[in-house]
């Protein structure tokens, strides 16, 4: 009993030391967490100090900036040219009449329009007050095209060329079917030169749409032909006998009537005339090609006289020497001739040869052939390119 007694004081004892012992280390960890002195306690706990700015105003020059980048362009403030129609048919329309047809536009856009350009072909002419145009102002764009003289479709554009960045440039149509109102005949003149008379024959015009018609005007050129008309006649149809000033007549040998009309859908009706002259040459012109220096070439030379009358060649000349008659035969009321051609000697490196033939008439005037020869070219040399009629150098093959 004693001895269980000691034990138990033991272990009561040992339990009091244990706990005093783990105060201690206790105590003596308290004290090492302790604050430091001023200057160490202020070095560590001061946080860094970084400026910034204003995280409202960052945010919102942000969102400016990219609201301005990401705008979609169709909402931003641009011009928009609109047209009440881009298509004109005038329907069934008059061989060489002109109308008029107008192409209404606005500014639907929020900026200010300008018109930069109007293209259009020839025979349109296109009108437009003024080039520039507030949001919502209208304008009107007046085209005045000219129908061809032949029937059929006729069709054409014109281009109006803007500051409208979707639609910088909008094609309007402008169509017509040309269809024949009024006849005439004859389609064209041919006068003879004979003193006494011209052969005129009677100019008849006719209205193919039964439409009455008043003729109020005789134009040709020169004056060398007229007609008497009465402009307050109406009818459908008209017979008119030409006058002819032989004089004038001779001096121009061709040109054109004009006779103007009041039909709605034809204006004017036009005749070529030409005149014969008294004396023709055929050909006008003598051609030669791959010519030899000195080897002669014969061509034939019809002098006519186209008002069927007897006359004589007094004779015949040549600027070069070059051409020679070598005879001639009369045949019917003209002559036929040969000439020959002896191509010069080549000096240097020309390439070309001419000369003109004179016929001098009897008492009458003088007729010219112009000769012109191209020599051969060496074996393996180029052709001599021709031009002709004043258009590209033709090279023959």
């Amino acid at each position: 009993m004693e001895r269980n007694c000691l034990i138990l004081m033991g272990l009561v004892i040992s339990c009091v030391l244990f706990m005093q012992i783990g105060c201690q280390e206790q105590a003596q960890v308290t004290e090492d967490q302790s604050p430091l002195p001023d200057e160490q306690a202020e070095t560590a706990l001061e946080p860094e100090v970084v400026v910034e700015a204003p995280k409202t105003a960052v945010v919102a020059e942000k969102v400016e900036t990219e609201e301005a980048e990401t705008v979609p362009e169709v909402n931003r403030p641009a011009p928009k040219i609109t047209f009440e129609q881009e298509i004109c048919d005038f329907g069934d329309v008059g061989p060489g009449t002109t109308k008029t047809c107008e192409f209404k536009f606005t500014n639907a856009g929020n900026r200010p329009l300008e018109i930069t350009d109007i293209e259009k072909c020839c025979g349109v002419v296109a009108r437009l007050g003024k080039r520039k145009y507030v949001p919502g102002e209208s304008g009107i764009l007046k085209v005045q095209p000219r129908f061809g003289s032949g029937p059929g479709s006729w069709s054409r554009r014109v281009y109006v060329n803007s500051s409208d960045k979707k639609r910088p440039r909008v094609a309007l149509t402008i169509k017509a079917k040309i269809v024949a109102k009024v006849d005439w005949e004859p389609k064209r003149l041919k006068f003879s030169p004979k003193k006494d008379e011209a052969g005129c024959p009677k100019i008849t015009l006719r209205c193919l749409d039964n439409q009455l018609f008043s003729i109020t005007g005789f134009k040709s050129t020169a004056d060398c032909i007229t007609a008497d008309y009465d402009p307050s006649t109406e009818a459908t149809k008209f017979i008119l006998q030409p006058k002819i000033n032989l004089e004038k007549l001779r001096k121009g040998l061709s040109g054109v009537i004009n006779i103007s009309l009041t039909h709605p859908d034809f204006d004017t009706v036009t005749i070529v005339f030409d005149v014969l002259p008294k004396f023709t040459i055929s050909p006008p012109t003598i051609v030669v090609f791959d010519a030899t220096p000195n080897k002669p070439l014969v061509r034939k030379v019809w002098v006519l006289n186209n008002t069927g009358e007897d006359f004589e060649v007094e004779s015949t000349s040549s600027r070069n020497n070059i051409v020679n008659v070598l005879g001639q035969e009369r045949v019917g009321k003209g002559y036929l001739r040969e000439v020959e051609l002896t191509p010069p000697a080549i000096e240097g490196d020309r390439k070309v040869f001419t000369d003109v033939l004179s016929v001098n008439i009897k008492g009458s005037e003088k007729l010219m052939v112009s000769c012109r020869g191209f020599y051969s070219r060496p074996k393996g040399a180029p052709r001599v390119p021709v031009k002709r009629g004043g258009g590209p150098a033709v090279r023959r093959r």
